[in-house]
């Protein structure tokens, strides 16, 4: 691989670990202008969805091959695959209603100790001693992230909960995107993931919002997972030109097309590491924009995981050895 190619790799990955960073901090400004998680999540999937339809149908025309299409099956498997994007979007958002962006971040990236844990489900054997390593540093890092060596914090349990279930839909998320229709042109497979990520948040927009409002069985429903009214009112349409643009840009369509760009140009070993970004950019951005406060020992925490991130895809003296030998 020349070098041109793995620096141009090196820049759309990290470029689109940024821009996915900077996403929660302006779900928070939108919270703080009085919108609903089921107004930024609608917005920034239907926009989202609007847009890649644009991009797809202009690469359509402009290609000079045929591109190619899913099969029944892995059309199916994508809308599947693409619940859980809507509901990595979903369970972060509600985390952000409780807890600031620095530890949702936190939180979201436990999803590189879940993989491993899914990986060794899936392949039936024990992570190896680099991984496991990776993986206490990994929790150490949080333990500091999170701040919760500080007796006088108290986390939001709810927070922590949606956090952790975020993480959970992330990993899932990567697996399959990784594994399903490979051959597929990215907008094509982006386009019929965010689908199925849109059946999940307009469920969500029905059940939280829009149906208790018309019916008293589904509200009676409703309560049953929360006391919090306020989100029971009609759809406030100016979220789309209020926020709803940057939402679906930064969330839906930049980081996927950036990420699909880079990745075959770094490898997944150097792509994860460059877009681990994600946290302190993240973190930085709630800092500065928000004015949340992180102390120096959710700095620390902080590195750690990106160190544990940098560990877990070194390759080892095996896979060093083997261009070697084909050399």
């Amino acid at each position: 691989m020349k070098k041109k190619n793995i620096f141009k790799g090196v820049l759309f990955v990290g470029l689109g670990a940024s821009i996915y960073g900077m996403l929660a901090t302006f779900v928070k400004m939108s919270y703080k202008d009085g919108f609903t998680t089921s107004e930024v999540t609608t917005s920034q999937f239907v926009l989202g969805l609007v847009g890649l339809l644009v991009l797809n149908f202009i690469q359509t025309i402009t290609s000079k091959k045929r591109l190619s299409s899913p099969s029944r099956k892995e059309f199916r498997m994508l809308l599947l695959a693409g619940t859980s994007l809507g509901c990595t979007s979903l369970f972060y958002y509600i985390a952000v209603q409780y807890i600031a962006v620095s530890i949702a971040i936190v939180l979201l990236m436990q999803s590189v100790w879940f993989s491993v844990v899914v990986e060794s489900f899936i392949s039936k054997k024990f992570p190896n001693t680099k991984k496991v390593i990776a993986t206490l540093v990994v929790l150490l890092g949080t333990v500091l992230a999170t701040n919760l060596i500080n007796l006088e914090v108290t986390l939001d349990g709810h927070g922590i909960f949606w956090g952790l279930m975020a993480a959970a839909s992330f990993t899932m998320t990567m697996f399959t995107s990784n594994t399903l229709a490979t051959h597929l042109p990215v907008l094509r497979k982006s386009i019929i993931m965010l689908t199925g990520g849109s059946v999940i948040v307009l469920t969500f927009l029905f059940f939280a919002q829009i149906g208790p409002l018309y019916s008293d069985s589904l509200k009676s429903f409703y309560l049953n997972f929360t006391e919090n009214t306020e989100h029971i009112r009609p759809f406030d349409y100016s979220i789309f030109w209020s926020y709803g643009f940057i939402l679906s840009l930064f969330g839906t369509i930049l980081p996927p097309i950036l990420f699909n760009l880079g990745f075959p140009n770094t490898g997944l070993g150097l792509g994860s590491i460059i877009s681990s970004l994600e946290l302190p950019v993240s973190v930085t951005m709630a800092f500065i924009l928000l004015s949340e406060k992180v102390i120096l020992v959710q700095w620390i925490g902080i590195v750690l995981i990106l160190m544990a991130i940098v560990l877990m895809n070194l390759p080892s003296k095996k896979e060093k050895l083997i261009p070697e030998q084909i050399s």
